[in-house]
């Protein structure tokens, strides 16, 4: 599983895929890109991470693994970056894209603004999230097809969306790397895994059907 390492919090995403026992590595590059199963976008800043993944090459494979069904976390800037729509963001802003989505960016407010929370998680057993939020984005609008997994109980901002998952894609506001908890990051794996265990059936029954065909083929041109 990779680390988008562009810009942002990678070392401590690197350490909570690792406790979870997934082998992760970092990328910057296409090639890096196509050897992964799995990729987490990180919290940092959304504006330089698209520049660097433009200069680096990478922007446009990005959007074509994303596109292609690589299963992929953006936690805070991530989850900008996987969104198909921003909302007081710079308008030459670009996104990787993905999830139907319109984000708010730094939504909770300025750096001096950023806070903690319980958050009820849907799909995670046990207690709630313990979240934090640091110039944090929420999603404003989220499309049918997106599964919302919190939200923010109480406060000024009760009520808002910070969790949400659509097929292989799913963003956080927080930043469960710098809790402890590592039950997100746990999810996410098992998603990676399952998705890697799909496409090896579904290679095998190809294969298979291949063989198939090719004996029947066999038999045809014998008996003729």
């Amino acid at each position: 599983m990779g680390v988008l390492a562009l810009q942002g919090d990678v070392r401590e995403h690197l350490e909570v895929l690792r406790a979870q026992g997934a082998e992760a590595v970092l990328v910057r590059r296409p090639e890096e890109l196509d050897a992964v199963d799995g990729l987490i976008f990180p919290g940092g800043e959304s504006t330089t991470m698209v520049k660097l993944a433009d200069r680096f090459g990478l922007l446009e494979p990005l959007r074509a693994a994303v596109g292609d069904g690589l299963p992929a976390y953006g936690s805070c800037a991530g989850m900008i970056l996987l969104a198909d729509r921003l909302l007081d963001a710079p308008p030459d802003q670009e996104t990787i894209g993905g999830l139907d989505v319109t984000v708010r960016r730094n939504a909770f407010g300025r750096q001096v603004d950023s806070f903690e929370s319980d958050i009820d998680f849907s799909g995670l057993a046990d207690a709630p999230v313990h979240a934090v939020f640091i110039r944090a984005p929420w999603v404003e609008e989220a499309g049918q097809a997106v599964e919302v997994l919190g939200r923010v109980v109480g406060g000024p901002a009760d009520g808002r969306i910070v969790a949400v998952r659509q097929g292989n894609l799913v963003a956080t506001s927080f930043h469960p790397e710098l809790t402890g908890d590592r039950r997100v990051h746990a999810m996410f794996v098992d998603l990676v895994r399952s998705d890697v265990a799909s496409r090896d059936i579904a290679s095998r029954d190809i294969a298979s059907r291949d063989i198939a065909s090719r004996d029947i083929a066999s038999r045809t041109e014998n008996e003729s």
